[in-house]
């Protein structure tokens, strides 16, 4: 260094560092650099953290004085302490070097590479420039710890436990860990550095449980918690503190499998990865890694504790981070298993919502697809079995087809998807009865128990799954070896089950159910005993709101049933009906399995004429009225509706039955509360609240609130065809019922409002007959009907036959008789309001109508009385409420006799009709006409909504496939019974429907009352005129001309069996 530099200053900046590695592969807390310039003078940079790439920026900057030694040894060490370092840190490289060398290099910034750490050799930048004047505070101190003990020791254990590292030598660990415990000692509690050293003993020992040259992990993770404790949220090693816990969690997991430590780690995790933002050193190198393990490896937890944790695992995933699909599959999991243990719909729900978003992130030829698959399958068949939507199950079997289809034969998984599969299509063969099926399904299963050889710990599984398929197809082909193979895997597969097994009661009461149907055929009082006891077994195995104690109700039901068909006791029937009562009423079990059980309970009350079928019939009905309401569409609770075949007359059978019990006004009541249930439905949701205003106006706007929010809900699921987007608008739906249900609970509480929206008593319905007499008609197929269904079908066709043939006829002539006089007070009003087959039936045309010899004619019904119709009595009541407030009228003809292509032939007397109907309209009415290319289906319902009085002369289509689709031909779109129902039209009085089949209700179900025209009463007019079947063109005007002048003018003009079609519906 030049002796002439006098009063000069020499500023060195240490800029950056690249390949940092640290020789222990410990995670540092940071880097920093220090330079020596004797035994007791150096300089010490700051402490900076190191980035994902190995490199650290400093920016640091020390003073000098020229006279200074000119011989220097810059240093990188590595820290393990962001706040109070202990020691000197862990050395990385050190550079000898002098002054004149850093200054050859002149003002710009130069490179000095250090020896080799891990294969890379670090390296540094600095720039060295000479200055005239010093700034103290970057000078270079004296170093007082050099000589510390602490320090000397601490610095000893990083130099053996580095050694340790590159060596594997145990007496370098055993050094380390020495050393590290001599510093412990010396740093007692309120030490300052005590953190420090807990850590960095625990780290070398954690290192030496890693490679199994200590056995003992409990020590170093309670040294890890003391550590944390001390290192609180907001201290600067808090966040490095968290992950060398997690770390050594997740090694004594993946070493003993304590589901405790794995829990506990990822409790962790949720607080270590919002402290290491993303790029960060810490976050790419470490903390992701052990993230990842963790959400790998959570074991399966349904608990709500479980479930709260994996919910937070998945919040540190956010889309796009790479464990986000294995978080969605943990949570799903999770929420699958609640389910599983307690029936909570919207678990399953999220489940499944989860799995698709899995799937979706795992497009053809990701590794995880198959898994994302099978579980999302999985999770739709148990929502099926829940909620028995097809939708489910088909989706399911088309998604374990294609799981399948990604595990061909040496797939590890292969054996899984075999199995749901073969479960998936038993539960299918059971629905639509395809023996194909149940073939495939045992073919499935006897596969997959190939791969399960004895001593896999699936066999049992496997055994049982191809129980079931045996056992199903043995109830619908009667083959004795299936039942027989069937009892034995069973009895195998139950042996293979532990006591403790989550499923074990599955096995149970699935033997039970074999041994009972052997027991039909043999008569061995063993098997029932024994099913009898399997089942209690079961039940024992399970917590009171389970969701399978359902099925041990049953099939200990079943066993009981069995044994009294055989045995005759009627203990045992007692038994089975207290187990019916039991399952059917079982809260957390779903819905469609509670009525179908209820079903049984009926089916079974009626045949062995037990005194609990009223009850069995009420459950029935109440639990349909639930069940639909939980379907967010008009159109899929007629699906759910119609899903339970032997369900379609059981309105008239509770009502047959109750009539047997002569309680005539119970039977009033039930037919009620089983009939129009979609209009009953969704009425609750129009049904006025003055009463409710008046006495708490708060409660009533939430009840009005909530109701038109459910029935948009319900309205827009309507039209929704993406399954995912179809799911998220019923979990909508269904949080929107509850608050619903929540206020309508309150309306019950006010003392005055006990009974609001309940089914009405027998008292209430009375009203319906206030103006004349309403005649209900019953047929059913159960002991004592008033009359049998299959005659009334059989009535059906004959009338059918006579109307053909009649219409062919002279009015003149005689007619064959039709059906016997209803012997009623003659001139009154009455109101028909028929059951079931009775509905497509046009009982005002009664009677032997046909001329005498003297030439004159037999009366029918209609000629002496004044006959309407009601879907309903609560309908009919509904409408003479609503009559209380009358408006000025307005009068409405709507015609459209040029349909267009392809929507049915031209009605050439459309235009007349119209015509000749504006005509008799009073002039004090206010008229419009809605016709030609003005008839569209926004025009026509414009016209329904403003207008009190409504004509309508269309083509008119009755949907037997979907009766909600049946429409009124326009000239653009449809006018659908849907587009109808969704109006509110309060004030509108009546229509005269001049179209073909508007009043003809659906076939599978004929109690629902589904056609046009109770849909136009629902939507609020009180009286209809309908039609019962495809009605003439010109007659149609004949009769709107009759029903102005007089009924009777045109009767010499029309045959009864054409003017017979037309009914009127309401007041």
């Amino acid at each position: 260094m030049p002796s002439d530099l006098e009063e000069q200053y020499i500023r060195l900046e240490i800029i950056s560092g690249t390949n940092i590695q640290v020789p222990s592969e410990r995670m540092p807390a940071g880097i920093f650099v220090c330079i020596n310039f004797n035994p007791r003078l150096r300089w010490k940079s700051s402490i900076s953290l190191l980035s994902s790439r190995n490199s650290v920026v400093w920016g640091d900057t020390m003073t000098l004085s020229s006279y200074a030694s000119p011989a220097l040894s810059i240093e990188i060490r590595a820290s393990y302490e962001v706040d109070r370092m202990l020691g000197n840190g862990e050395f990385i490289g050190k550079f000898q070097t002098s002054w004149d060398e850093l200054l050859d290099h002149g003002d710009e910034p130069f490179d000095i590479s250090f020896p080799l750490v891990r294969d890379v050799h670090p390296s540094l930048t600095l720039k060295a420039v000479i200055v005239h004047a010093c700034d103290d505070e970057n000078s270079a101190q004296s170093d007082s710890f050099m000589g510390c003990q602490i320090s000397r020791k601490t610095g000893a254990g990083h130099a053996r436990f580095a050694e340790y590292i590159t060596s594997s030598t145990v007496s370098h660990l055993n050094g380390a860990v020495q050393h590290f415990q001599l510093v412990l000692n010396q740093c007692p509690v309120g030490h300052p550095d005590r953190a420090a050293a807990l850590t960095n003993l625990a780290v070398a020992r954690l290192e030496g449980y890693i490679r199994n040259d200590l056995q003992d992990i409990d020590t170093t993770t309670s040294l890890l918690r003391k550590a944390l404790e001390l290192r609180p949220q907001g201290h600067p090693d808090h966040a490095s503190s968290l992950y060398n816990l997690v770390t050594a969690l997740n090694w004594c997991y993946d070493k003993e499998s304590t589901a405790v430590c794995i829990d506990e780690s990822a409790q962790l995790c949720c607080m270590l990865l919002p402290l290491c933002p993303e790029g960060t050193y810490l976050r790419s190198i470490g903390v992701d890694s052990e993230v990842g393990y963790v959400i790998n490896n959570l074991p399966i937890d349904g608990s709500d504790e479980g479930v709260h944790l994996r919910r937070n695992m998945l919040e540190l995933c956010p889309l796009g981070q790479q464990h986000r699909p294995k978080a969605l599959d943990k949570l799903a999991w999770a929420l699958f298993i609640r389910f599983r243990q307690c029936g909570n719909i919207d678990d399953i729900d999220e489940s499944i919502h989860l799995y698709r978003e899995a799937v979706s992130l795992c497009p053809e030829g990701h590794p995880d697809r198959d898994s994302y698959l099978n579980n999302l399958a999985t999770s739709l068949k148990v929502r099926f079995d829940h909620q028995g939507k097809p939708n489910d199950l088909d989706e399911a079997i088309s998604l374990h087809e294609e799981a399948l289809r990604l595990r061909p034969v040496g797939h590890k998984c292969r054996h899984y998807s075999l199995g749901n599969l073969g479960s998936s299509l038993i539960v299918r063969f059971n629905k639509r009865g395809n023996i194909d099926d149940i073939t495939r399904a045992i073919s499935l299963c006897r596969e997959a128990l190939t791969l399960h050889p004895p001593g896999h710990p699936y066999r049992g599984t496997t055994l049982n799954n191809l129980a079931v398929a045996l056992k199903t197809r043995y109830d619908e082909l009667d083959v004795s070896e299936d039942l027989n193979e069937a009892i034995d895997l069973y009895r195998e597969s139950l042996r293979l089950t532990r006591l403790d097994h989550p499923e074990r009661h599955r096995v149970l009461y699935s033997l039970s159910w074999a041994l009972c149907s052997r027991f039909t055929h043999t008569r061995e009082n063993e098997d029932v005993e024994e099913a009898i006891q399997l089942c209690q077994e079961s039940l024992a195995l399970l917590p009171s709101l389970h969701p399978d104690r359902h099925s041990s109700y049953i099939w200990l039901k079943n066993a009981y049933l069995s044994r009294y068909r055989i045995q005759h006791n009627p203990a045992h029937l007692s038994l089975a009906v207290e187990n019916f009562r039991l399952a059917s009423g079982h809260p957390t079990q779903g819905f469609p399995a509670r009525i179908q059980t209820a079903l049984n309970w009926v089916a079974a009350a009626e045949s062995h004429q037990h005194d609990s079928v009223l009850e069995a019939y009420q459950v029935c009905l109440e639990l349909f009225d639930s069940h639909v309401m939980t379907r967010s569409s008009i159109t899929s609770r007629r699906e759910a509706a119609t899903s339970f075949r032997n369900a379609r007359s059981l309105p008239v059978d509770a009502t047959s039955c109750a009539i047997r019990h002569k309680n005539l006004r119970r039977a009033v009541e039930l037919m009620e509360q089983g009939r129009g249930q979609q209009w009953s439905l969704a009425s609750r949701l129009k049904t006025p609240v003055e009463d409710l205003e008046s006495a708490n106006p708060e409660l009533a706007h939430n009840y009005l609130e909530l109701s038109k929010r459910l029935s948009n809900a319900a309205q827009s699921s309507a039209t929704i065809t993406d399954r995912a987007a179809a799911d998220r608008a019923a979990t909508e739906y269904r949080r929107l019922t509850k608050q619903w249900e929540a206020v309508v609970a309150e309306i019950r509480d006010l003392k005055a409002f006990s009974r609001f929206l309940l089914p009405p008593l027998y008292e209430d319905l009375q009203a319906a007959a206030r103006y004349g007499p309403v005649i209900i008609f019953i047929a059913s197929n159960t002991h004592a009907a008033p009359s049998s269904s299959r005659h009334l079908n059989d009535l059906k066709k004959r009338f059918t036959r006579a109307i053909r043939e009649a219409s062919l006829m002279n009015p003149k002539e005689s007619r064959t008789d039709l059906i016997d006089v209803l012997k009623l007070k003659h001139h009154s009003r009455i109101w028909l309001c028929p059951t079931a087959a009775f509905t497509s039936i046009p009982l005002h045309a009664a009677h032997p109508f046909k001329t005498n010899a003297d030439r004159s004619k037999e009366p029918c019904l209609e000629d002496l009385y004044i006959c309407s119709y009601t879907p309903t009595l609560s309908a009919l009541v509904r409408s003479r409420q609503s009559m209380k407030k009358r408006i000025t009228p307005s009068f409405a003809t709507i015609g459209q006799g040029q349909p267009g292509a392809g929507r049915g032939k031209a009605l050439l007397a459309v235009d007349s009709e119209l015509e000749l109907v504006q005509k008799l309209v009073p002039a004090t009415a206010t008229r419009t006409t809605v016709s030609g290319d003005a008839a569209t289906r926004a025009g026509a319902l414009k016209a329904l909504e403003e207008n009190t009085w409504v004509h309508l002369a269309c083509h008119g289509k009755q949907d037997p496939d979907q009766p909600y689709n049946s429409h009124f031909v326009m000239r653009d779109e449809h006018l659908t019974l849907l587009d109808i129902m969704e109006r509110d039209v309060p004030h509108a009085e009546f229509a005269f429907l001049s179209a073909c089949h508007t009043a003809v209700g659906d076939e599978e179900t004929p109690d629902e009352v589904i056609h046009l025209a109770a849909g136009l009463q629902f939507s609020g007019f009180k009286s209809v005129i309908g039609t019962l079947w495809e009605v003439n063109d010109a007659v149609a005007k004949h009769a709107a001309w009759a029903l102005n002048r007089a009924t009777h003018a045109v009767k010499t003009k029309v045959p009864l069996e054409q003017r017979m079609v037309f009914i009127h519906i309401g007041l």
